[in-house]
């Protein structure tokens, strides 16, 4: 089994293993670099769902996971605050908990 393939397996049975949340898809880019979210339709997808209200909180590994530039990062950090929620598991950190923007 894959790296990949093993995060999917975990994440998916995390998820659907929490009473208060319900799984709605796994958006992934295999293969892609996180270095650029313009190529990234898994991504683009996740965050429109976001937007449109059809997810509220988004679960992922690590920062470095979601997004590695920064700008990147900061800017779709600061649209899911306003819409629900995301939380890095590996650091266990959400950002409903955030109050400065000091990660």
């Amino acid at each position: 089994m894959s790296s990949y393939q093993a995060q999917v397996e975990h994440y998916t049975s995390y998820i659907r293993n929490n009473p208060a949340w319900e799984f709605v898809d796994i958006f992934s880019d295999e293969g892609i670099s996180g270095t650029n979210t313009k190529k990234r339709e898994g991504f683009n997808r996740m965050i429109d769902e976001c937007m449109s209200g059809k997810i509220d909180m988004v679960i992922t590994k690590s920062i470095s996971r979601f997004a590695r530039n920064t700008l990147d990062t900061l800017k779709y950090v600061r649209q899911l605050k306003e819409k629900g929620g995301l939380y890095f598991s590996k650091k266990r950190l959400s950002i409903h908990w955030i109050r400065r923007e000091n990660f």
